[in-house]
């Protein structure tokens, strides 16, 4: 009877370890599911972000475009890096402008309107973008609609949909934030926006 002791010790301890592992394994699933929950639905806070900035359309100016088979396309070599330093702005007169309108580049990234001329800012984490930026700083500046999220700065002017965006939640311009914080950084040196002077009452 003796000899079947050590084999009995062996299974019993193959069924704990078995038992072990499995606990283990739901423990897991168990976090991937709330992560998954807390990231609404997506499997970390990055990815959230990356989905919100996509359908949010930040490519839509923040991207420089070039065509392509299908036409105008967001350029992906230079995605969220904003207006390219060197290119020209629409040569137009915005005296008319400011009376009838606005005009735009072929790209997306410069508008001239009534208030002026703005460019598309450098989203990416590179210094010329928002590398040195906190993540409040950027919830400052969606939810206040100023420029660079510091106080007392000049608004922030179209086309961006920041009276929109300002209505997301804090967790998704802080997943949003993440992702910006995880693309790849493009030096670019956005110009300084061009204001008119208010118009005359």
């Amino acid at each position: 009877m003796r000899k079947f002791i050590p084999l009995a010790i062996i299974l019993c301890a193959v069924v704990l370890f078995a038992i072990a592992c499995q606990q283990s394994a739901d423990t897991s699933t168990a976090a991937a599911s709330a992560d998954s929950i807390k990231f609404n639905g997506y499997a970390s806070q990055v990815k959230w972000g990356e989905h919100l900035v996509t359908v949010g359309g930040c490519h839509d100016c923040h991207t420089p475009k070039k065509f392509g088979p299908g036409g105008m396309e967001p350029d992906m070599t230079l995605a969220l890096s904003g207006h390219p330093t060197a290119a020209p702005i629409p040569d137009v007169d915005r005296m008319e402008m400011a009376k009838k309108g606005l005009s735009v580049t072929n790209d997306l990234t410069v508008w001239v309107g009534p208030w002026g001329v703005s460019f598309a800012s450098n989203l990416t984490p590179d210094s010329t973008g928002i590398g040195a930026w906190k993540e409040e700083q950027f919830i400052y500046a969606i939810r206040n609609g100023v420029y660079k999220g510091l106080p007392g700065s000049r608004p922030l002017l179209p086309p961006m949909p920041w009276q929109t965006v300002r209505m997301m939640t804090d967790d998704e311009l802080k997943a949003m934030f993440a992702y910006l914080q995880t693309v790849p950084a493009i030096k670019n040196v956005v110009p300084a926006a061009e204001l008119n002077a208010p118009p005359a009452k």
